[in-house]
């Protein structure tokens, strides 16, 4: 596998990651609330799922993947470059929408084409580097929101730095969409794709460097949608994958409660666009050097523990960020305790992270893993959208009662998942035992 549409795309991950934040932080420049940054978020979850399915499907039934990911790149550039033309706030959230879509439609293309021509047995490393490259990506574009706005604010007002940095997302997307026109492989046709199985098992070993959903939780996860039976889940659900699928739908609702209505926050508590951009990036940094001891951590601990104290740390750090703000208001010892308090929320979503496959991986039966995982996707954009509209509606009785209520989600979600691993774990041991010869009755 070439590197160049490695590069190509960590470019456009500049853009999308820099929008992630710059575009929430414009609709509050334009004058739009809490409520109104609701809706931009929900918009941009609900359609993560149908254009991940539509467009990955058609790609599948067309045998093209060039189309879809120059399409994807041709929608970022376009958009980032309209956004800071616009001044009506429905006009950019529509926008917005337009943006995500296409990043969902590319990201099961893109994880064909990685894949594509190279032998099995290295499906999960170069995975895993498209990954590596999306979430750096994703990172830089938030470290050069920093730099840029700090830079243009010296001389002019916020709305204007937010512009010319959403200008410089579209210069990133465009010279991403150049370098893939030239670099990315041709279609090879359906004949030579992987099989979806085999592929959906790779991607799952290789899904531990998920950065974008440290503080943009309702991104799906890198998944592949071919041939994939809704039906056959329902079928087989057992009992433990529905209450985890329960804890996760609690879980993403309580994130999407936090982080829609979360630029507004801190604007109204005195920090700019370049301080706002500075937390944001601490958040993703700290999740982003904490995947391989989160790893380690479930290894030595076990995956239920480390994914339930994640979530009631996580719980417990989200109203903290307003405790923080109420107290210091916008100084820069406030700023400076506010970053540590988003450095353990990063920290908290690589735990998550890395656990949450697993523990789905885990409860499905084998043969309807994919359409778990699949399910999960669903569930964490469904639970972002539903929390996005009630954080925007909360924040109206203030943001202390918002972020409480956030936290007190995902707690509650963390004890779902604490008592799911007492019902499961005891049975499993149990046969285990039996299977060993170990049990009470085995051994009389």
């Amino acid at each position: 596998m070439g590197r160049s549409w490695l590069f190509a795309w960590g470019l456009a991950a500049v853009a999308f990651g820099g929008a992630s934040l710059v575009v929430p932080l414009y609709v509050v420049e334009l004058g739009g609330g809490a409520a109104v940054l609701g809706a931009l978020f929900a918009t941009a979850s609900f359609v993560g799922v149908p254009g991940a399915l539509v467009f990955g499907n058609l790609a599948d039934r067309t045998g093209k993947r060039r189309p879809f990911v120059l399409g994807a790149l041709a929608v970022a550039t376009v958009t980032t470059a309209v956004i800071p033309t616009l001044e009506s706030v429905p006009l950019v959230i529509a926008a917005n929408a337009a943006l995500w879509l296409g990043f969902a439609a590319a990201g099961p293309v893109l994880t064909l084409l990685a894949v594509t021509g190279e032998p099995e047995d290295r499906w999960t490393a170069v995975i895993a580097r498209l990954n590596e490259y999306q979430g750096i990506g994703w990172a830089a574009g938030l470290g050069l929101g920093f730099l840029v706005t700090a830079a243009v604010s010296l001389r002019y007002d916020a709305i204007t730095a937010q512009r010319a940095f959403l200008f410089v997302c579209a210069a990133s997307a465009a010279a991403g969409l150049a370098l893939a026109a030239r670099s990315l492989p041709p279609d090879s046709g359906s004949a030579s794709e992987p099989s979806p199985a085999r592929l959906r098992r790779r991607v799952r070993e290789a899904a531990r460097f998920n950065v974008r959903g440290a503080a943009f939780p309702f991104t799906l996860a890198r998944f592949d949608p071919r041939g994939l039976h809704p039906r056959a889940l329902v079928d087989r659900f057992s009992p433990a994958l529905a209450t985890y699928f329960a804890a996760v739908l609690v879980v993403f609702t309580g994130f999407g409660v936090f982080f829609a209505p979360l630029p507004a926050y801190l604007a109204g508590v005195g920090y700019g666009s370049s301080e706002t951009f500075a937390l944001y990036f601490a958040l993703n940094a700290a999740a982003a050097v904490s995947y391989g001891r989160a790893g380690r951590l479930a290894e030595a601990y076990g995956v239920y523990e480390v994914h339930a104290g994640a979530l009631l740390g996580r719980g417990v750090a989200l109203p903290t960020v307003a405790v923080v703000g109420v107290a210091g208001g916008g100084t820069l010892l406030a700023l400076g305790a506010t970053g540590a308090v988003f450095a353990v929320i990063g920290l908290t979503w690589a735990a998550i992270a890395v656990t949450a496959a697993a523990l789905v991986t885990r409860l499905a039966p084998p043969a309807i893993r994919g359409e778990a995982l699949g399910a999960y996707g669903a569930l964490v954009a469904v639970g972002g959208g539903l929390g996005g509209i009630v954080g925007g509606w909360l924040a109206s009785s203030g943001y202390p009662v918002t972020f409480a209520a956030a936290g007190g989600t995902v707690v509650v979600g963390a004890g779902i998942v604490a008592a799911l691993a007492r019902r499961t774990e005891p049975r499993s041991e149990r046969q285990s035992d039996q299977r060993h010869g170990t049990g009470e009755g085995t051994g009389q």
